[in-house]
Order: C-alpha cells, then sequence, then structure tokens
C-alpha cells in the first residue's frame, strides 16, 4: 500500500501557473498515476493520468494543452504544471495511484475513477478572476 501527500496548492489569479506536487511514501514505479479534481456537489473528475514509465500521458478535455503531467519514479514523486489558470480550474487536486486492472505495461493509463487504489487528501487550487 503505498500513502502520498500533495502539495503545491494555493490561491492565484486567472492567467497564472501552479505546480503541484505529490509525494508518495513507497516506490510507485509499479503504479499507474493520475490527478483527479473535485468541486462540492460534482463528481470527481479525471485531470491527467501517466504510464508506469512516464511515456504515455492523457489529458482531460478542460485542461489538455494548459496543464503537463510528470513523473520522477526515483524520487517517488509525482507533478502537475498548471498553467494559463482560469476560475473554473478551482477545485481540490487529489493524487492517485492505480495498481492494474488486468495486464499492465509501461505504456498503460486508466481513465476511470474506479480504476484506482490510493489517494491523497487533496491540495485546493483557487483561482480568481
Amino acid at each position: 500500500q503505498v500513502q502520498m501527500e500533495e502539495s503545491g496548492g494555493g490561491l492565484v489569479q486567472a492567467g497564472e501557473s501552479l505546480t503541484l506536487s505529490c509525494a508518495a511514501t513507497r516506490s510507485i514505479t509499479v503504479y499507474v498515476m493520475a490527478w483527479f479534481r473535485q468541486t462540492p456537489g460534482k463528481e470527481r473528475e479525471l485531470v491527467a493520468t501517466i504510464s508506469r514509465t512516464g511515456d504515455n500521458t492523457y489529458y482531460g478535455d478542460s485542461v489538455k494543452g494548459r496543464f503537463t503531467i510528470s513523473r520522477d519514479n526515483a524520487k517517488k514523486m509525482l507533478y502537475l504544471q498548471l498553467e494559463k489558470l482560469k476560475p473554473e480550474d478551482t477545485a481540490v487536486y487529489y493524487c492517485t495511484a492505480s495498481q492494474g486492472r488486468g495486464v499492465v505495461d509501461g505504456s498503460t493509463i486508466f481513465e476511470k475513477l474506479d480504476d484506482y487504489d490510493y489517494w491523497g487528501q487533496g491540495t485546493q487550487v483557487t483561482v480568481s478572476s
């Protein structure tokens, strides 16, 4: 089991940038990783996911071209770079890890909430207009 802690959230103005970090307590090499976000009254939605090796990524339509997910397996870290932030990006952002479903190789990614097993506590990102 892996535990994760997010950091880097805060209050920014529209158009600015932030970098979120997620520190894991053990090696993340075997996990497909992702960032999800959630606002009150809404379901948690996928922001971005990255394969075990980092060579495959997938982004939600609302963040494509503005956010970048990356990982450093040696440091047990997951990152999310947020650029050109909009007020609608305001949410709690969660780091999450998947043990895998079925056959998983270095390029496998998962898009569904239920595919993920371990979650951080979340970090708040607030974007003012």
